[in-house]
């Protein structure tokens, strides 16, 4: 079975009724498609993998990505989808290590959308349109500020993409915005 967006988006409400999962599935979704864009991978591909990456998230919190890839895998989903879920919790709640350029991004990016929303919704603007790299990296060193967002993941996906934080960021802040209205970061 491959799967499609409409498939996918299914699966991702039948476990799943949070507004704000939802809305980070939406930018994790839409920052995959702007990797796979860049480097000419496929995007309806890597935007699925990002819309369901936290499948299983709030019905099984404690069996975080083993639980996903039960489901994905009872449903015929492919091995290559369910390796790319369960390798973004690698070393919080998954030994399986991203080893795909594709993981990768999915692992140094899906913490980030959280750091980079939460910078959004305390601008004036409450828009991502007029966010900078210099405002989110501001908020990066307050550890206070989103104490959630495990910084230390972050800085590790962007060694093994081998590119610099503040690239990290803006390709991030770049890929967000395709889907700001849905996310509710397109302002006032």
């Amino acid at each position: 079975m491959m799967p499609d967006r409409n498939s996918a988006m299914e699966l991702f409400k039948e476990f799943n009724t949070s507004e704000s999962l939802y809305k980070h599935a939406l930018s994790v979704e839409s920052v995959m498609k702007h990797f796979a864009k860049l480097s000419g991978e496929d995007e309806e591909k890597w935007g699925i993998i990002g819309l369901i990456h936290d499948l299983d998230y709030e019905q099984f919190p404690n069996e975080h990505c083993s639980k996903s890839s039960e489901i994905l895998s009872e449903r015929g989903w492919p091995e290559e989808y369910i390796h790319a879920v369960v390798s973004h919790g690698w070393g919080i709640c998954s030994d399986v290590e991203p080893s795909e350029y594709m993981e990768k991004v999915l692992y140094a990016t899906d913490e980030l959308t959280g750091l980079i929303t939460a910078a959004v919704l305390v601008r004036p603007s409450r828009s991502i349109m007029d966010l900078s790299v210099k405002s989110v990296k501001k908020k990066w060193k307050d550890r206070s500020f989103s104490a959630g967002v495990d910084r230390s993941v972050i800085e590790k996906g962007a060694e093994m993409l081998n590119i610099e934080l503040s690239e990290l960021i803006s390709m991030t802040i770049e890929g967000m915005k395709a889907a700001a209205e849905e996310t509710g970061l397109a302002g006032n």
